[in-house]
């Protein structure tokens, strides 16, 4: 099985308003820029251990923006050309439809007890117009089967708790509950997960 380096995107605005921002196109913030350039000497560390060249792996990001920005700037840091890595559609946040923009209280004001309908079973939960985590693991798996090589990736957290879920790393419901933080790679390598920074 292919090892997969799993980096979520720098810090956003609306990560620090707590906005959920799905599919919105946001772009990093000074932090995450930070984050994104620190990313590269975490991983120059793995590869040396593994001893292998950063140009020995293949680099993916999700299409959204704030991925593919944190992608470019490791990249750079790592001596690598910045946009020569491949974008995979199947690796964007899941969708939250109608929620994306706000914040998890608005949602409550504008509609009680969707919150707790949501804590119920948040694996298959659907916002208005959105997506589920299980229909993201599944598009997920389907990115995964084309992988022949270990992978550095940029992407969400969702993706994370989705690929923890699909590796048997967790439950599927806890899964979702996951805290995946910026500023650390997820190693995920044969059913098992690491996390450095």
């Amino acid at each position: 099985m292919p090892v997969l380096y799993f980096i979520r995107h720098g810090e956003t605005d609306f990560n620090v308003a707590q906005r959920l921002q799905g599919r919105s196109e946001t772009s990093l913030n000074a932090r995450g820029r930070t984050q994104a350039r620190e990313y590269a000497g975490v991983l120059r560390d793995l590869f040396e251990r593994a001893r292998h060249q950063p140009a020995d792996y293949a680099y993916v990001s999700s299409p959204l923006l704030r991925a593919r920005e944190t992608m470019e700037l490791l990249r750079s840091e790592l001596g690598l050309d910045p946009s020569a890595c491949a974008i995979d559609p199947r690796l964007a946040e899941i969708s939250y439809g109608e929620w994306e923009g706000f914040t998890l209280k608005e949602i409550q004001v504008r509609d009680p007890g969707v919150l707790q309908r949501r804590e119920r079973d948040k694996w298959d939960f659907l916002p208005p117009g959105g997506e589920s985590y299980r229909e993201v693991a599944k598009r997920v798996a389907a990115w995964y089967a084309t992988v022949t090589r270990d992978t550095v990736m940029a992407a969400h957290g969702g993706i994370a708790r989705a690929l923890m879920a699909n590796f048997h790393i967790l439950p599927e419901e806890e899964a979702t509950h996951a805290d995946i933080l910026q500023g650390v790679v997820y190693v995920f390598d044969g059913g098992t997960l690491a996390r450095y920074s």
